[in-house]
């Protein structure tokens, strides 16, 4: 299918009308509702803000009132609020080769898991990303951006990617901080 200008033109024309591009697609045949939008969107048309997809029967009848709308009296629309919009999350740049913060669950590690840890990566293989596999523990060490960077390497336990000592680093139970909050 190609966008003739017979087309293009009847696309405009329904576009202008208000139908959605769905009826569009159906209208002009071979082609979807995605080309359709597309085409809109390539030709700069405009966004449409109202109910869209409207024929021009159910806006006939939405512009005729019934008897019984015309019966009741209309309550005052209450305004709305202004919302003002979400500043913009900003986080900090950390250039390559600087440490990364620490994060803030760090300070719920129980002393004894860290102790735990540090005497197993010194024993650790040290093994490098492409060395890895099913039965070797992923854990990073070390800043990713130097040469300093390795994995852990020793066997993990069944079902988790770390070995025991990083596993009970990597998954604490909920603190009773947490549990309060419930």
């Amino acid at each position: 299918m190609s966008w003739t200008d017979e087309r293009v033109e009847l696309l405009k024309k329904m576009w202008g009308e208000g139908q959605s591009a769905s009826q569009i697609a159906k209208e002009l045949g071979g082609v979807t509702r995605n080309a359709v939008i597309g085409k809109v969107h390539r030709l700069g048309l405009s966004n449409r803000t109202g109910g869209g997809g409207t024929s021009k029967a159910a806006k006939d009848k939405a512009a005729k009132p019934t008897a019984k709308a015309k019966a009741e009296p209309k309550a005052a629309a209450t305004p709305e609020p202004e919302k003002k919009p979400a500043a913009p999350v900003r986080r900090p740049i950390i250039p390559a080769g600087q440490p990364l913060p620490p994060q803030p669950s760090a300070n719920e590690i129980s002393p004894e898991a860290l102790a735990s840890v540090r005497e197993v990566e010194k024993k650790a293989k040290k093994i490098s990303l492409m060395e890895l596999t099913e039965r070797t523990c992923k854990w990073p060490i070390g800043d990713p951006a130097t040469e300093e960077f390795w994995f852990c390497g020793l066997a993990v336990q069944p079902g988790k990617p770390y070995c025991e000592a990083h596993v009970s680093v990597a998954f604490q139970p909920m603190s009773s901080r947490r549990d309060r909050k419930r």
